[in-house]
């Protein structure tokens, strides 16, 4: 029985110091969807997904990352929230992120972690299911959206635009963060766009079935979402445990269909919050995607 306590004790430790490891080992994944409709010459539309930075003050190797994440010469960078990670790291975020836009397209929703700082949890009650609405010290995040705005970054917050890209003009809704009872969709005009545009395009940063229902109901090709860390820990050959929402596990990291024809994609994120720096197969990510015309080319899933 001893012996197998020690056994038991040793694994845990080494499990733990392979988490702290991982979490900053980042990796950048490629992927691409059939998502664009079929009108005539439409190209390729290459977008740069980042989430769940978590950003701390003067982590410079988080944003050595992003900068070579952005030489895969994205035409859209989407930012699916959760951008701080610390109550003294608005500048860091605002001029990391104004490297990513310059000459580009981006859009950002925001994350509770952009409006709460992080407290300390255990870890063992997000079992039961996601966690509550944050009750700690407020961030200035007025000061983050507004040097964000400055710096180029749509930043939508239960609203809708219309982005010019190299394709045409690509219709996107960013919703509030659902996790803290801030989306509002009926805020949004979800109404067919007056004329046919390439893609449809719904930004949230936690993907609540809810909230998802809205984008797939109104027509949309593709959602981007963040806030489950892909589990961040994770059992090889079973996947994530908990994804701190109400979508199915299976669907808590990468792609996948949502209700039909809408797809999906949630990101594991970059970071972790201070109080739990650890990630178990389950590496730190930003993602590349191409979408394609639908007759051109297969999901890779």
């Amino acid at each position: 029985m001893k012996r197998a306590l020690t056994s038991l004790a040793l694994l845990a430790g080494a499990g733990l110091s392979w988490g702290l490891i991982e979490r900053r080992w980042f990796a950048l994944r490629h992927q691409t969807i059939p998502a664009l409709a079929p009108l005539g010459s439409v190209g390729v539309l290459r977008v740069l997904h980042l989430s769940d930075l978590h950003l701390q003050p003067g982590d410079r190797r988080m944003r050595q990352f992003i900068r070579q994440s952005v030489r895969q010469g994205p035409d859209l960078v989407v930012v699916t929230g959760d951008i701080l990670g610390h109550p003294d790291a608005i500048d860091d975020a605002v001029d990391a992120l104004a490297d990513v836009i310059a000459g580009r397209q981006g859009v950002v929703v925001l994350g509770s972690n952009d409006r709460f700082a992080p407290t300390i949890k255990n870890p063992l009650r997000y079992f039961r299911g996601p966690s509550r609405t944050p009750r700690s010290m407020r961030l200035d995040t007025d000061r983050l959206v507004v040097g964000l705005k400055e710096a180029g970054w749509h930043v939508l917050c239960n609203e809708r635009t219309t982005l010019r890209t190299a394709i045409g003009d690509v219709d996107v809704v960013g919703l509030d963060d659902p996790h803290i009872g801030a989306a509002s969709p009926a805020q949004v005009d979800w109404s067919p766009p007056s004329r046919p545009v390439p893609l449809r395009l719904g930004v949230v940063h936690a993907p609540y079935v809810g909230v998802l229902d809205h984008f797939a109901d109104a027509g949309f090709d593709l959602t981007f979402a963040g806030h489950t860390h892909g589990g961040q820990v994770r059992l090889p050959g079973f996947g994530a445990l908990v994804d701190n929402c109400d979508l199915p596990l299976r669907m808590a990291r990468g792609l996948s269909r949502y209700s039909g024809n809408m797809w999906l994609h949630v990101s594991a994120g970059l970071g972790t919050s201070r109080y739990a720096p650890v990630r178990f197969a389950c590496r730190p990510e930003a993602s590349v995607v191409d979408l394609v015309p639908r007759q051109h080319a297969p999901a890779t899933l």
